[in-house]
């Protein structure tokens, strides 16, 4: 590739973002007219998008090529309880009932659908629900060699609480406790390497979201919300403790944003709409995405197969692929240009 080429390329700006490829470290130089573009996440979608603005940036005929690899973000002194996980995303809400479970499932089925390798900690202690959500309800759990192996189920690694309790348990736990508990599930179970690490936290601002800020490098939050005011109301809260925790968060995902008809795909917005694009352009975060309600989710949850999987075609499904692809390319785009900074230091 000639250096004039390669220059034309490199100007190219990301879509969405305001850096450039150069900028980003996303070209590749090889030989002749044949540009290599190195994503970098299995879940990132743009190559029609992008070879559209790489052919009209070139002025001349290219061939393209898309290479994909998850990049790891860049951690401190906190990470070596999940040292095999290259991100740690953490999904919140202000309070229970938003469907912030279901959005955590989902987005650890969507990206290991994409070809990332991801495991989910339900860290939901007094709530835990991923097992049932991935259809493990009632599994034993397995040590070997002194190490828990997580439940694997639909392409996903699993560890919960919901594996330890028998039905209908509570658990009555204090914070040390909950502590305990959170740093055996990072360091005791064997997850292997790990592209993507998402924790299923409880709602609110309590005791386990504390702890794990102490134990690890969070990659970033998404906290779910619905559409009223008072799940929006708590939503900035749960912002405002990860912003004290120096948590990065990611973004809103507003769930339940508008019944979608499975049928005719008529829209009702049952609970309002469009209120956590609001919140989020006010407290100046990206709006991650927003998921639509229709039986199709209720009878994925009931049968224990992640939405997206269950009926990749129904509208909540592709709004979680949508928003797994999201999370992956912010995250993945974010430690691609701070290991370029790095390297350029």
């Amino acid at each position: 590739m000639s250096a004039e080429l390669k220059q034309k390329l490199e100007s190219v700006v990301y879509p969405g973002r305001t850096e450039t490829l150069g900028q980003l470290g996303l070209v590749q130089e090889i030989d002749g007219t044949t540009a290599v573009i190195n994503l970098p996440s299995p879940a990132i979608t743009r190559e029609a998008e992008l070879t559209s603005l790489l052919q009209a940036a070139a002025g001349q005929e290219i061939q393209i090529k898309f290479q994909k690899e998850q990049i790891a973000t860049p951690r401190g002194l906190g990470s070596s309880l999940l040292a095999n996980a290259k991100n740690i995303i953490a999904v919140a809400s202000g309070k229970g009932g938003v469907g912030k479970s279901t959005v955590a499932c989902n987005l650890g089925a969507a990206l290991a659908k994409m070809g990332c390798s991801v495991g989910i900690i339900d860290a939901d202690v007094y709530g835990p629900s991923q097992p049932m959500l991935l259809g493990v309800n009632g599994t034993a759990l397995t040590i070997r060699e002194k190490r828990i192996l997580p439940v694997e189920a639909h392409g996903v690694k699993l560890i919960s609480m919901g594996f330890l309790m028998k039905p209908g348990d509570a658990v009555i736990w204090r914070g040390p406790m909950l502590h305990g508990m959170m740093n055996q599930f990072c360091r005791d179970v064997e997850w292997g390497e790990l592209d993507f690490m998402i924790f299923d936290l409880p709602p609110g601002t309590g005791d386990i979201s504390l702890s794990l800020s102490q134990l690890i490098d969070i990659t970033g939050a998404v906290v779910v919300s619905t559409p009223q005011d008072l799940a929006l109301d708590v939503a900035t809260k749960a912002v405002g403790m990860f912003k004290k925790l120096e948590v990065p968060v990611l973004g809103l995902v507003e769930n339940m944003s508008y019944y979608c008809c499975p049928e005719c795909g008529h829209r009702d917005d049952i609970f309002n709409h469009g209120g956590t694009k609001a919140a989020a352009d006010k407290l100046q975060l990206p709006m991650l995405g927003d998921v639509p309600l229709n039986s199709e989710l209720r009878k994925a949850g009931d049968a224990g197969v992640p939405a997206v999987l269950h009926n990749p075609d129904s509208a909540p499904a592709q709004a979680l692929m949508k928003l797994a692809s999201n999370v992956a390319e912010m995250v993945s785009l974010n430690a691609a240009l701070t290991e370029k900074q790095l390297a350029s230091a």
